[in-house]
Order: structure tokens, then C-alpha cells, then sequence
């Protein structure tokens, strides 16, 4: 093997005083195929990861939090999102539920759906806890969803806008707004169930319930 006959000849040259020009052939020999083994795979691997390791953040960095001023003119800024099934089932549900509602009204209605996939009573996709009942008319957690009409985005710029809200309440940019609320309806209505579970919010058009055990988000 390779790097016995090196470690042979290294010990051979330890206890010969004068080197003769045969031996000195041999360890440039050695040294060339030292030089060779480093260039394997392995080491080329190595270099790599050395490459791709992640630096250390400075230790002067500061990460600028998102200054969240929920009006419309903040979320116009905000550059057009994209996203999954999830996001997409968000964005609708802000479009039919809320686009009429001002803009931390509808960060709360999407905070609601976010602490429903929260909570074990719930299912725990955002399309999941939209979906809930869908196929029975009028019996849907979400009107818009079993109610027989067919679900058009007619107004594009309230889409684009609600679309953002999604993204943004998904990507955790904004702070709780209604202590942990898992149910909501506007102030035209007055549900049965307003009478017992505990109001933790009012915030545009719509009040804002908490179910009297606790969610996740609570």
C-alpha cells in the first residue's frame, strides 16, 4: 500500500545519515503521489463542503424587523407573492370573506384561519380548515364555500391585495391582533353561538371569538 511504503521510506531515511541521489528519486517519487492523493474524491469533497459551509453572521448584524402599518398603501409596497395550495386557499377565502374589510381586518379574519390549523379541533391545513363542511349547503365553516354560487374573482386589484395579506399572515410578519380567536362574523349578524364563546376582539366590520378551550395560539 501506498502510504506504508511511504512511512518505509521515511524510516529508512531517519537512519541514514547522507541521502544518495537514488533515495532522493524515491521520496520525489513519494511526493509526487502524496501530491495525487489529495486530489481523490474524498478531498475534493472536502474542499467542497469548506466551500458551501455557511459563514457566520457578523456579530454587528441586526435584522430589520417588518414595520406592519396595515393600511393599503404598506401592503401596494409589498412586491406580488406566490405560494402553494395552502396560500392559494388563504388568498380566496380573504377575497370572499373580507376584501370589503380594511386591511387589519383582514390580517385578523386570516389570523383566525391560521389559529384554526393550530388547534387540534380543527384540521391542520390551511385548505383544510376552509374546506370543513364543504358539500353540505349551509353547513360549511365558510359561507362562500357551500352556499350554490359559483366563486368568481371579478375585482383582480382586491385579489392582488388580500393575496398579499395571505403570504404576509403565513409568513408570520404581523403580531397576534385577536388573542387567539377561532371565530369571527360581522356586526350584521348575531350567530347563536356569539353568546357563549368569549368576544376577544372587534377590528373593522367584524367581532372576534375565542371557544371556551384553548387553542394552540392562546
Amino acid at each position: 500500500m501506498k502510504w506504508l511504503l511511504k512511512i518505509a521510506v521515511l524510516s529508512a531515511a531517519m537512519m541514514v545519515p547522507q541521502v544518495s541521489v537514488a533515495d532522493k528519486g524515491l521520496v520525489t517519487l513519494l511526493e509526487n503521489e502524496q501530491s495525487s492523493l489529495n486530489t481523490l474524491p474524498g478531498a475534493r469533497f472536502r474542499e467542497y463542503l469548506k466551500a458551501i459551509r455557511p459563514k457566520a453572521p457578523a456579530s454587528n448584524t441586526v435584522l430589520k424587523p417588518v414595520d406592519v402599518t396595515y393600511t393599503r398603501a404598506w401592503i401596494d409596497q409589498r412586491a406580488a407573492p406566490d405560494g402553494n395550495a395552502d396560500w392559494q386557499c388563504l388568498s380566496e377565502a380573504l377575497y370572499f370573506e373580507a376584501r370589503g374589510e380594511t386591511v387589519k381586518g383582514q390580517f385578523a379574519v386570516a389570523e383566525v384561519i391560521m389559529n384554526r390549523v393550530k388547534s387540534s379541533r380543527f384540521p391542520d391545513s390551511v385548505c383544510g380548515v376552509i374546506r370543513q363542511g364543504t358539500g353540505r349547503k349551509y353547513q360549511c365553516q365558510f359561507t362562500y364555500t357551500c352556499d350554490g354560487r359559483k366563486e368568481v374573482i371579478a375585482e383582480k386589484r382586491a385579489f392582488e391585495r388580500v393575496s398579499k395579506v395571505a403570504r404576509a399572515t403565513m409568513d408570520g410578519v404581523t403580531q397576534s391582533l385577536t388573542n387567539g380567536a377561532t371565530h369571527y362574523h360581522t356586526t350584521a349578524v348575531r350567530p347563536s353561538w356569539a353568546k357563549v364563546y368569549k368576544r376577544t376582539a372587534k377590528i373593522g366590520v367584524h367581532l372576534f371569538y375565542r371557544h371556551n378551550y384553548r387553542t394552540a395560539s392562546n
